[in-house]
């Protein structure tokens, strides 16, 4: 592995040994002259815009669907865990546990796209070990980035796949890495940030340090953090094994993220450059809940591991003309390298005394490019837009589940195998949009489309080649699709301060490897669980509507929507005459969600400030009637606070109202609704300058409450669960942090 990863990186570099030159040779010809007018006359409103904010024309962020948070609401609310985004920043967010990863607007999973610096993070998934709570559940993907490395964070909304390809059908989380400009003030050459913050919730500490250097037209940026910590807190107060056992199980985790940039401007507008980036994160945990009497393991013997790996190189160009005459308005382009890596396991003895083991590993590596270009012009009293864009990607799939063998001659069953061939994949997309502007009426028609080509080529052989599934259920084969994603967006700038929308579009997802090929077959215990090679694309075709708006004193948004889906992939279970029980994926053919949505925050003259955000969302199975348990219960967010040029505070509440159940699912556990109230304040000394001391109690009350989608598939009846407070969220814990800005 590491002779591969550095054989990725010296191939990259050699690239940009090539590159430089040619790219610099380019500028040296472009024209230079008195930079032009904004072919647009429209006002954009739907995002605050801050020094180093990459939301540039041709990025997915570039919609009035999507919003900002940037570097300095991210330290105001003290936002350091995927959590924190829903309950302190935007109601519309949940973070989902069994996916790993983010909830918007009920989807999860494979169905929310998540890009870093435009570069897509791939879902890995392995149906046959997953959920919330599985000790081998390694799906995800999305959680394999750092809050101090990033400059912004955009959420975009809606099923809009013109817009980010594959995935896109409930929204897409664009991450923005720092550059060297967040941290250089305009009067220097250099500028740097180092950053501590200890939570009680896990009782972690970190530290971050970032420093940027710019000599000449070439920039340099270095940012590393280190995070250590324990188990996540809950209200159980019972530190027994096994059944009873309601105390989060003792864990202790190392993260660390690296991060290298360099720029080089070169002449006409031209910016080229070289990224470099490393997470990583280890998690060990004793897995006190599976020990001792009425358990399988022995006491202080059973531990779990969970590792997070992402490595990435990226060749980076930005172009931005500088006279009204160059043939291209703006450009960008990175040629990419990334390694995604996730394991989860366990190992120590059963109560019998006999070695266990168990991991499960999913990988995926992709070489890459993306790029797109846009075009400013005036015809026949229009101005238009255009933007065109070009995506492949070449990647490599693996998955293997290995055990720890009792005897050099005794394996257990079921083990030592791939459930997931090895996959080869390839993907191409092109595509086209148009924003056209109706003279100064400020209106604005936006049409657009994406063609979308995935090819999928699995492999026999490796790890799957002893699968005793592949027989039984038949050969594997290749899978080719191919998916047309349009849309039409109108927008209205009805004052200077406020613009209205509209927007009808289609979002489509291809099958993951893991739904299409995966093979997991107990002929003991009598069941299978199957991937399905015909399955058919998921299509969701939605309409919004929306307001965004900032008069200076009142600013947000709000929205409502409705989406269609189609060719939805769920688990569909059969039991044969025989008995014998199969989990097989299937399309079912229509599920709808709608809902409601606003952000708000008024300010005042004196300081004082009041902010909400709400989210109202419902979900539903066409077919069966019944109401999608991925769609998280309303929420708000509601607060106010005060503040000047050297301190303030925030006092806000989030509520959630009860999950409501289906017939479907009668005894899994329905959260009920709850309210807390988190208190934050911070100082910026003027004797010190750059420096902020922050502190926040959340949860103030102490309240016992529950994550809806965390705990939809439990059952609290079962003789595998836990009771109910083990399942609970953290009670009252305080976080603090210390900023130095040089």
């Amino acid at each position: 592995m590491i002779v591969r990863h550095w054989r990725s990186v010296l191939m990259v570099c050699t690239a940009a040994a090539l590159v430089f030159p040619v790219s610099n040779a380019f500028a040296q010809s472009a024209p230079a002259s008195t930079p032009a007018t904004n072919a647009e006359g429209a006002t954009v409103l739907q995002k605050i815009v801050v020094k180093g904010n990459r939301a540039a024309p041709g990025s997915i962020a570039d919609t009035p669907l999507a919003t900002e948070i940037d570097k300095k609401e991210l330290e105001q609310k003290q936002v350091t865990n995927y959590d924190d985004i829903g309950r302190s920043v935007d109601a519309t967010v949940n973070y989902s546990r069994a996916d790993a990863g983010f909830n918007l607007r009920g989807l999860s999973g494979p169905r929310i796209l998540t890009t870093i610096d435009g570069i897509p993070i791939p879902y890995l998934s392995n149906s046959s070990r997953q959920g919330a709570f599985a000790t081998s559940n390694a799906n995800g993907g999305g959680d394999t980035f750092d809050f101090d490395s990033l400059s912004s964070l955009d959420i975009v909304r809606g099923a809009d796949s013109s817009k980010g390809g594959s995935g896109m059908l409930g929204g897409a989380f664009v991450l923005n890495t720092l550059e060297p400009e967040d941290l250089i003030p305009e009067d220097r050459d250099w500028g740097a940030i180092v950053k501590s913050t200890y939570d009680s919730e896990d009782r972690s500490i970190s530290g971050s340090a970032a420093a940027a250097k710019k000599v000449g037209n070439t920039s340099i940026l270095f940012q590393g953090s280190y995070r250590k910590g324990h188990e996540r807190d809950n209200k159980g107060d019972n530190d027994s094994y096994g059944r009873l056992r309601t105390e989060a199980d003792p864990a202790d985790f190392d993260q660390h993220n690296l991060l290298f940039k360099l720029r080089q401007d070169l002449e006409g507008g031209h910016r080229i450059g070289l990224t470099a980036e490393r997470f990583r994160r280890d998690l060990k945990t004793d897995l006190r809940e599976q020990q001792g009497t009425g358990r399988t393991y022995m006491i202080n013997n059973f531990d779990g591991r969970d590792l997070r790996d992402r490595d990435r190189v990226s060749l980076d160009y930005d172009y931005e003309a500088q006279s009204s005459d160059a043939f291209f308005s703006s450009a960008r382009a990175t040629l990419y390298w990334l390694d995604l890596k996730k394991e989860a396991g366990s190992h120590g003895r059963t109560a019998a005394n006999v070695a266990y083991g168990r991991n499960n590993e999913i990988e995926n590596e992709t070489w890459g490019f993306s790029g797109t270009a846009t075009k400013d012009f005036e015809y026949s009293g229009l101005n238009h837009s255009v933007r065109i864009g070009l995506d492949i990607g070449v990647s490599k799939w693996t998955q293997y589940s290995s055990a720890l063998c009792p005897t050099p001659t005794t394996c257990p069953s079921l083990n030592n195998q791939a459930e997931v061939p090895d996959v080869d994949s390839q993907n191409l997309a092109l595509t086209f949009e148009d924003r056209i502007e109706i003279g100064n009426t400020g209106f604005a028609l936006t049409p657009g489309f994406r063609f979308d080509w995935f090819n999928y080529n699995p492999s026999a052989g490796g790890g799957f080649a002893t699968n005793t599934g592949v027989t039984r259920f038949g050969t594997l084969h290749d899978r080719t699709e191919a998916a047309m994603s349009p849309k039409l967006l109108a927008t209205y700038d009805l004052t200077p301060d406020v613009q209205l929308y509209a927007q009808l579009a289609v979002g489509f997802r291809a099958p993951t490897v893991d739904e299409l090929y995966s093979r997991f077959y107990n002929p003991t215990g009598r069941y299978a669980q199957l991937g399905n090679p015909d399955l058919d694309p998921e299509i969701g075709r939605g309409i919004e509507i929306g307001a965004n708006f900032d008069t200076g004193g009142l600013q947000g948004r709000v929205a409502a929507f409705h989406t269609r889906y189609q060719n939805f992939i769920e688990t569909v279970t059969t039991v044969d005459a025989g008995g014998f029980t199969t989990f097989n994926y299937t399309n079912v053919s229509s599920a709808s969600i709608s809902g409601l949505e606003a952000n708000l925050i008024k300010t005042f003259d004196n300081g004082i400030n009041l902010h909400t955000s709400l989210a109202y969302t419902y979900g539903r199975n066409d077919d069966t009637q019944e109401r999608l348990r991925s769609v998280a219960p309303f929420k708000a967010i509601i607060g106010g606070g005060w503040s000047n040029d050297e301190y303030g505070f925030d006092l806000s509440s989030t509520l959630s109202s009860q999950m409501t159940g289906n017939d479907n699912a009668l005894t899994s556990f329905d959260a009920p609704g709850y309210g807390i109230v988190d208190l934050t304040a911070w100082w910026t000394p003027e004797q010190v300058k750059g420096l902020r001391i922050q502190g926040g109690v959340y949860n103030i009350f102490d309240q016992e409450y529950y994550s809806a989608l965390a705990v939809r598939d439990v059952n609290l009846s079962a003789t595998s669960s836990q009771p109910k407070e083990w399942y609970s969220e953290p009670g009252r814990t305080f976080k603090i942090s210390v900023t130095k800005t040089f």
